[in-house]
């Protein structure tokens, strides 16, 4: 059975404060600690009762990177595993959306795996990045890579940590608020399906697992450019 998949929103970064995209690889600001505070009441509150995390994936950005150490620490201080991956990031090529050097991330964050990130992070503009562009082909293609990803995992319940636009407009069509959450489950699947890979939702979670996100979805894609 594939695992069930609790998606996760960065905390307020400092990006977020005053909307300056240019801050490099944004930190988590102060309110956006705070809201990590609220995240691991509720969300732990329903582990292992409702859910037995045995996996914690985090886009390689320091944001969602605190936000998952900060949050999650119990979890991890038990041993379950924090892997870092690229497919996770944000979609745009702005500078707040651009990961450090992973070198700088290790030694920053030496609790995280990363060895299972992609060597071309962070460029997204090569060739070589191409995967990582900001079209609505590439960011579909890779919400849709990141899910084949985890379908077949052996875990029972995995928390992903990634950013609002690359959840929404490439994984789920739904909308998270800064540190909130949802709960999916993967729709079956036969084998040998070529039809992409569905969610469906916990219904605790259309406002968000902190009632703080807007209910309606949109569609895959929304709002992106087209390959030129």
């Amino acid at each position: 059975m594939p695992p069930t998949l609790i998606l996760v929103r960065h905390a307020e970064a400092l990006h977020n404060v005053d909307r300056d995209y240019t801050i490099p690889d944004p930190e988590l600001s102060e309110l956006g600690r705070r809201q990590c505070r609220d995240l691991k009441k509720n969300l732990m509150s329903k582990i292992p009762k409702e859910l037995d995390v045995e996996l914690i994936i985090v886009s390689p950005m320091k944001r969602t990177i605190e936000t998952a150490l900060l949050a999650f620490r119990g979890l991890i201080e038990k041993g379950v595993p924090i892997q870092a991956h690229a497919a996770w990031q944000e979609n745009s090529a702005a500078a707040c959306d651009t990961g450090s050097p992973i070198l700088k991330l290790e030694a920053e964050f030496p609790q995280v795996d990363f060895s299972h990130v992609d060597p071309v992070f962070p460029d997204k503009k090569s060739p070589a990045g191409a995967r990582y562009k900001y079209s609505r082909q590439a960011i579909i293609a890779r919400g849709q890579f990141s899910l084949h990803d985890l379908y077949d995992r052996p875990e029972k319940a995995i928390i992903v940590v990634s950013h609002s636009g690359f959840l929404r407009v490439g994984v789920t069509g739904y909308w998270f608020f800064n540190a909130d959450y949802r709960i999916f489950e993967f729709e079956e699947r036969q084998e040998g399906m070529t039809l992409p890979y569905k969610l469906r939702q916990w219904e605790s979670t259309v406002k968000g697992g902190l009632g703080l996100s807007w209910e309606d979805p949109v569609p895959l894609g929304d709002g992106l450019p087209d390959d030129p």
